[in-house]
């Protein structure tokens, strides 16, 4: 598998308070990573940086060889999809319409998708459960639904690397487990590299192949679960977590407190 997203040693602050520090990893193409850490330990500021919201003080993030902070919104659309815990406001916009955003990187100037794009943008909607939504007012789905169409966009942006913050927050049970299944098989499938935060763990052991745990900015742990003992993932996840054990029953792992 080839290295297609690199942080090398990156610090970011808000103000004068630093809230990443020296945090340095690569994910590689066709792999399924998590960030996991409780709430404050810097997840989101970390995906937020590589995206480009955010501006790191030091370091460097470099995409398939290509250094980041020179490039505008639409050069690193290009190589990064960003799935938010929650999307903006969109009034008056279709369904079809926002999957159809997937494609602005691509599209020159006053260029408008061509209909083999918008079929594409159907079958992706219909591949996120949301067939015959198509012209439904986005702002009037539940926020499930939502997430389930930038999902869509994403898949239609077709970066090389997704990133992905808790995107199952709204979603119930079922689709949860439809939309973690679903981007891995992408990630696998188109060889990205997917990064991911998870506020459940379980899901991450479940659907990812590798967890980075995160604690006050830093990263504390870096486990690839194939690679890994039984042993050796509790001892990690406990970095985090606390005291906590982990079951395995028929192939699955699944943590539990202590």
């Amino acid at each position: 598998m080839s290295q297609l997203l690199d942080i090398d040693h990156i610090r970011v602050s808000y103000g004068e308070k630093n809230i990443i520090s020296d945090i340095n990893f690569s994910v590689e193409g066709g792999e399924f990573c998590a960030l996991l850490g409780l709430n404050g330990s810097g997840k989101t500021t970390l995906l937020r940086a590589v995206c480009g919201l955010l501006k790191e003080e030091k370091g460097r993030i470099t995409v398939a060889g290509k250094c980041l902070s020179p490039m505008n919104e639409y050069q690193r659309a290009k190589l990064l999809s960003y799935i938010p815990q929650r999307s903006s406001d969109m009034n008056g916009v279709t369904v079809l319409d926002v999957v159809l955003m997937g494609l602005n990187p691509h599209l020159r100037l006053l260029e408008t998708p061509s209909q083999k794009q918008r079929e594409q943008a159907v079958r992706l909607l219909d591949r996120a459960g949301l067939s015959g939504y198509e012209n439904h007012d986005f702002d009037k789905i539940s926020g499930g639904q939502k997430q389930l169409a930038i999902f869509a966009r994403a898949l239609l942006q077709d970066a090389p690397v997704m990133l992905m913050d808790e995107p199952d927050s709204a979603l119930d049970f079922v689709n949860r487990n439809i939309v973690l299944s679903r981007i891995k098989n992408a990630v696998h499938e188109k060889k990205k590299a997917g990064l991911i935060t998870l506020h459940e763990p379980n899901f991450a052991l479940a659907y990812c192949d590798r967890l980075l745990l995160m604690k006050s900015g830093t990263i504390v742990g870096d486990i690839k679960l194939k690679d890994e003992s039984n042993e050796e993932i509790k001892q990690g996840l406990s970095l985090i977590y606390g005291n906590v054990d982990l079951l395995e029953h028929k192939g699955k792992r699944l943590i539990v407190a202590c």
